[in-house]
């Protein structure tokens, strides 16, 4: 099949980092300056659309025919602007994204950054940032540039040649890459995935923007009487400097060495008088209630939709989907009793009311959030998770009998947890139960090899287990689930295995193999995780351990150190995402429209006489055929405004 190489350099008066493709492109002012293309192997080309020159007819008839591949690096970019300049939408059938073909591997998610990663003799032009800020971006006008608020290709011909090699370059480096990477190709089953993100991407979500509106008012507002009241307390010109702060605190008895969130919460709730009030205002002006009502703001497009919240294959490790913009991945849970109220307080504009009925105006505002995400007219949201489904694949995995038994009946695993590991009956542990607490905690903290510290990060302490009690949680965890634990260190060895004699290894369900300097880790579905350059390093302990290359903490490309329980957290986060990506298929050939998923959630606009949530659920715990004795569960609710249940 024909393949057609693409890149293209654009304008809009749009931030594109912080506003998303879709609004970049809705701008009146958007508009391509550079197309570069190649079929298959031929030479570079480029149209100027800048310089009047327009699209060959035989490249609008490629660009429409999906039996020619398109292929681009980030290629959700080329075919959004392409579909704004035909004024004709493209769909993302006939595309290929090298970025994803390269993320498949855990190379990096920028251009430059496979490009070194692969040494290819193609490399991006380093002065292709600052020609995108000449030419890309509004300028700002000075008496030098007389004015002008764009710099246009006759305001200097050496940068726009200059511009011109940069948008072929990236052509053939990115041709490049797809050539080195030819021995791995995204299989069919994701590029179906793939399409599907598009398409979720593409419709988007409606949102309340009179709420958006109402709760930034609302904050600041907020914040300008939190600001006086702070000055009358302390008589400060700026109560919000540290340096003032804390020389007003010791004038009242109190040295701190923070003013960090958790020093000034710890001091508040020993303090007293005006003191804890001080230290409570501080805390409110601190809290960033609104910084996800702005980034709605900035990339809502003119239907009053946010596209975009979502990057295809964006967890480096795992290939599970990335927030972007909005970063609905992390959005603030809520728990507010009278939510609805609150909501319509804020909507209505009534802050007082809000204020005397509500102990924090931020609080609020920030449990809020979820909700400005709604279904269109004469639609429902439909919202249906998995159920404990991380905690159901390691069972499966491992084989553990008893939890794969709870799974398949009731489903309390905190219960059960407790019963197993202090040997009382499940009937005696009640949800308000301290066994249950305890149980909870090991579950959520230790299943991935965690001890002391995990139980602490989690907030064990916070929760009333004493701090002597924790090695007992983590011995009684691991005794009651053997086979779990066995399986972390059977893939330890494994991987170790795999790299040293450079073999392939079987751990039950799972396959590591050495290839090529990678080793690559097959999962159920068939698919692969990619560990690249893999070596055995002694660890900390003086002991074997596997060390590869890939994108660290730092967000830079170095050397990693991983051992059996992390590679089983790898290996179960991506199983839990591939049976969300399955779910999302079958979910989507019975009709229903996604508009977001985070984590293992979907989220479904609905006509209010369509479908229901008994029929998303029943098909969502279909177990694919790869894992046909997982036994999986679906639960969820309908609203007419996003939320936790």
């Amino acid at each position: 099949m024909q393949t057609l190489s693409i890149d293209i350099e654009t304008f809009s008066d749009v931030d594109l980092i912080k506003s998303g493709v879709y609004a970049y492109t809705a701008s009146p002012n958007f508009e391509i300056l550079l197309f570069a293309y190649a079929f298959d192997s031929d030479e570079v080309k480029i149209i100027d659309f800048a310089s009047g020159e327009e699209l060959p007819a035989e490249i609008i008839e490629a660009l429409l025919n999906e039996n020619i591949i398109k292929s681009a690096f980030n290629a959700q970019f080329e075919r959004i602007c392409l579909s704004r300049h035909l004024n004709k939408k493209l769909t993302a059938n006939a595309w290929q994204c090298t970025a994803v073909q390269a993320a498949t591997l855990g190379f990096p998610l920028s251009l430059d950054g496979v490009a070194q990663v692969l040494g290819l003799t193609e490399q991006k032009m380093k002065e292709g940032k600052e020609l995108i800020r000449y030419f890309s971006i509004p300028c700002k006008p000075t008496r030098v540039n007389e004015g002008r608020t764009r710099n246009l290709p006759q305001h200097s011909s050496e940068k726009w040649n200059d511009f011109k090699k940069y948008c072929i370059r990236d052509v053939e480096v990115e041709r490049a890459i797809r050539k080195k990477l030819s021995r791995y190709p995204i299989s069919e089953n994701e590029q179906r995935n793939y399409i599907l993100d598009h398409e979720i991407n593409d419709r988007g979500v409606f949102v309340d923007l009179d709420l958006v509106a109402r709760a930034m008012e609302c904050d600041r507002l907020h914040k300008e009487d939190t600001f006086t009241e702070a000055q009358r307390l302390t008589g400060l010109d700026n109560p919000n400097s540290v340096a003032q702060l804390k020389q007003w605190l010791i004038e009242n008895g109190v040295e701190v060495d923070s003013l960090s969130k958790k020093a000034v919460s710890d001091l508040a709730k020993e303090a007293d008088g005006e003191v804890e009030r001080l230290l409570n205002l501080r805390l409110q002006l601190a809290k960033t209630s609104i910084k996800k009502y702005e980034a709605i703001e900035r990339a809502v497009c003119p239907d009053k939709r946010v596209r975009g919240l979502l990057q295809f294959y964006g967890a480096n490790r795992t290939g599970r989907w990335a927030g972007r913009l909005v970063q609905v991945q992390n959005l603030p849970q809520n728990h507010l009793k009278d939510l609805t109220l609150a909501r319509n307080l804020v909507k209505s504009g009534d802050f007082d009311t809000l204020a005397l009925l509500f102990e924090s105006v931020p609080h609020v505002l920030s449990e809020l959030i979820r909700t400005a995400f709604i279904p269109k007219s004469n639609h429902r949201f439909i919202v249906a998770d998995f159920s404990a489904i991380e905690a159901r694949v390691i069972a499966w995995l491992a084989g553990e009998k008893w939890r794969m038994d709870v799974f398949a009946t009731h489903g309390k695993i905190y219960e059960a947890s407790a019963s197993q590991m202090f040997k009382v009956p499940i009937e005696e542990i009640t949800k308000t139960s301290a066994l249950r607490q305890k149980g909870k905690i090991s579950e959520l903290a230790l299943g991935y090899g965690g001890s002391v510290g995990a139980l602490t990060a989690m907030g064990a302490l916070d929760m009333g287990v004493a701090e002597d009690e924790l090695q007992g949680l983590v011995t009684a965890w691991r005794q009651a689930n053997p086979n779990i634990t066995k399986l972390w260190w059977d893939i330890d060895k494994a991987a170790i295995k795999a790299v040293k004699k450079k073999t392939t290894v079987m751990v039950g369900k799972i396959k590591l193999q050495y290839e090529s300097g990678i080793m690559f880790i097959t999962l159920p579905s068939g698919r692969r995780l990619s560990y690249i350059k893999p070596r055995i390093e002694p660890n900390k302990f003086e002991r074997d351990a596997v060390t590869y290359e890939g994108i660290g903490a730092t967000k830079k490309w170095e050397r990693i150190e991983t051992y059996g329980p992390k590679l089983v957290e790898n290996i179960v986060q991506a199983i839990a995402r591939d049976l969300l990506a399955e779910a999302m298929l079958r979910v989507a050939e019975n009709g229903y429209e996604i508009v977001m998923h985070i984590h293992d959630e979907i989220v479904i606009e609905a006509p209010l006489n369509f479908g229901s949530l008994k029929d998303v659920c029943e098909v969502m715990a279909i177990a694919p055929t790869w894992a046909e004795s997982l036994p999986l569960r679906a639960d969820g609710f309908e609203c007419e405004y996003y939320r936790k249940d």
